[in-house]
């Protein structure tokens, strides 16, 4: 009890002392240094160097008025006050006020309030100054921190930041001239999609094209035989940096008058749609307003084609063909168009050869190339094919024949495909003879994939294997172009790689290997993370789900799959595959094509010459 009492008593004496202490003492004890008095930008004598930060948002010339305006007004301004040096007049014309990106004047401003040049800033707004409410608070607030600070003068809201009231006046007037540029930029969409909707376009400059007094496209015939001549030598198979320096040797100009080319710009004027009289409007967008990058528009915003709508420079279907070549290229396979070919009879009949460096056909179109030799093809056999066993024999009715998947060892035959590549087994390779050579072909009703040998020269011919110490051994064969189709065509995960065993067929000296993709197995990649955090990738093994049910497939069942085989009397393993649909594009011949290279660049060097 009386310890409690002493500690109520001390806790007393503590707060009677702090009282005693803020009582204060006699003010004419103290000596009291004042402060500088608040400087009045307007009105002080102290001498200060000022720079005018002004911008207008387009560089149309009807903005030049603005500038010039704003120019002529603040140069008096600063003249007409004895204590100021105008450092200099920072000005940004045709530039966006939401980002600071390009502003290259207001930066050089900043840069010189660093170096110590400048101590007061002018400008006329704070819309002027920036448009997005994070840089203007960024910047004010870093030239404020400068030793000796820098100060903005906003003058239409009469607010100056080196005020300390100054932030939350600015924060408020900041945040309105953001949504205003918000609006705008919503009120332009809404201009340009309203446009669009109306097939009217935006025609910036292009190569081979000027512009009427109503702005439609018309041709330029110098341009144009730019234009055609790059197409044409695409066409014909020369790559874009062979097509570029074949311009500039014949001094071809660019729309802006250059004669330097590079593969880009090339590649750019093959892909523009408008020299084949169309108009694809929206090709990019930009997300946001405030940092103006743009995007390219895949399916995010409405896009517009307008068909024929100017006179073209090149055919249509020549447009079409380029844009093919321009997608095989990007998997080293340059210079011809991808067609699809078809196997018309023997045991690959309804086979279509495929080369995995090629891109631009769907799992619809082998679907469609297949059945242009099968679908109308019905067998009827004088006799079922059914396998029974034969007097003598052992009657295997009712056993399975272990699938070879569970028993699988080096000595496997098997092909092994992810979404990028192939790699085939050496066993596989040394069924068909040690051969460097195949060629892939794909059934897609069957879901079989077949290989044969075949030449160096063959189109689709792969190099599946190459030399080693010991032999032949196995190639990775780079199928990027290639396998995002199989897997669809087989209903496959993208994200796993797969394996199939090998059927070896031979009959005389015809060789052939069939891979089933009903038989596939599936490696499934996991990722695991270890006690100390570090991630190790593992992969999972599985099987189709029905092998479950049974050790494999019905010993006569697969007897009865080999009689099939037997029963076709030529196999023709080695016929060369036919057109299987005509292309639905006419291309110029190519022999067209040599001519009308030729003629163009002789015509190029008379006027080079002339």
């Amino acid at each position: 009890m009386k310890e409690s009492e002493g500690k109520a008593g001390s806790r007393a004496e503590q707060k009677q002392k702090i009282r005693e202490r803020y009582k204060g003492i006699d003010p004419d004890s103290l000596d009291v240094i004042p402060a500088k008095p608040r400087i009045d930008i307007y009105e002080t004598d102290i001498e200060q160097r000022v720079a005018v930060y002004a911008r207008v948002s387009t560089d149309d010339p009807r903005q030049t008025s603005s500038y010039e305006l704003q120019k002529n007004y603040y140069e008096d301004l600063v003249q007409h006050n004895p204590h100021w040096t105008l450092v200099d007049i920072y000005a940004d014309e045709g530039i966006s006020g939401t980002s600071l990106n390009h502003r290259e004047a207001f930066k050089r401003m900043i840069q010189d309030c660093n170096d110590g040049k400048i101590d007061l800033i002018i400008t006329k707004s704070v819309s002027r100054f920036a448009r997005n409410i994070v840089d203007c608070i960024e910047q004010v607030r870093k030239l404020a921190a400068l030793k000796p600070p820098v100060g903005v003068m906003f003058e239409t809201e009469r607010i100056y930041t080196l005020d300390s009231k100054s932030e939350m006046s600015l924060s408020f007037i900041a945040t309105l001239a953001q949504e205003e540029s918000h609006n705008k930029s919503e009120i332009m969409n809404a201009s340009i999609e309203m446009r669009f909707k109306h097939g009217i376009f935006l025609t910036p400059k292009l190569l081979g094209y000027d512009k009427d007094d109503e702005g439609n496209l018309v041709i330029n015939e110098e341009e144009a035989q730019t234009v055609q001549l790059i197409f044409f030598m695409y066409l014909y198979g020369y790559s874009t940096a062979e097509i570029a320096s074949r311009l500039e040797e014949l001094d071809r100009k660019t729309k802006r008058g250059n004669t330097t080319w590079s593969s880009g710009s090339i590649l750019q004027i093959l892909q523009n749609e408008r020299h084949c009289g169309d108009v694809l409007a929206r090709k990019t967008f930009t997300p946001n307003y405030l940092n103006h990058k743009s995007k390219k528009n895949n399916k995010d915003r409405n896009q517009y084609v307008k068909r024929d709508h100017h006179e073209p420079i090149v055919s249509r279907d020549d447009f079409i063909a380029v844009q093919r070549m321009i997608r095989n290229a990007k998997h080293r396979n340059k210079g011809f168009l991808p067609e699809l070919t078809v196997i018309t009879s023997g045991l690959l009949q309804g086979y279509i050869p495929v080369n995995p460096r090629w891109a631009g056909f769907t799992v619809e179109d082998y679907h469609n190339a297949s059945q242009t030799v099968t679908e109308d093809l019905i067998k009827i056999p004088s006799k079922p094919l059914i396998a029974e066993p034969k007097q003598g024999d052992f009657d295997l009715r009712g056993y399975e024949i272990a699938r070879g998947q569970f028993f699988s060892n080096s000595k496997t035959a098997y092909v092994s495909l992810s979404r990028d590549k192939v790699v085939f087994s050496k066993t596989a390779i040394q069924r068909l003879e040690n051969k460097k050579y195949i060629e892939l072909l794909v059934h897609p009703g069957k879901r079989i994939i077949a290989v044969r040998t075949t030449e160096k020269n063959n189109r689709n011919s792969i190099q599946w294997c190459m030399e080693s110490k010991n032999g032949l051994a196995h190639r990775i064969i780079s199928a990027a172009a290639f396998m995002p189709v199989l897997f669809e065509l087989f209903d496959w995960d993208q994200n796993c790689r797969y394996r199939i065993i090998g059927t070896y067929l031979e009959r005389d000296a015809e060789k052939i290997m069939l891979f089933n993709a009903s038989d596939a197995e599936m490696f499934i990649p996991k990722t695991n993370h270890s006690e100390s955090g570090v991630k190790k990738r593992t992969v999972i093994h599985a099987y189709p789900a029905e092998w479950v049910e049974a050790f494999g497939p019905e010993y006569y069942s697969r007897e009865t799959e080999i009689l099939e085989h037997s029963s076709i009397e030529n196999w023709e393993t080695d016929q060369k595959a036919q057109t299987a649909i005509e292309s639905d594009i006419k291309t110029t011949e190519m022999e067209t094509v040599r001519q009308k290279i030729d003629s163009i660049v002789q015509e190029m060097k008379e006027q080079q010459n002339g």
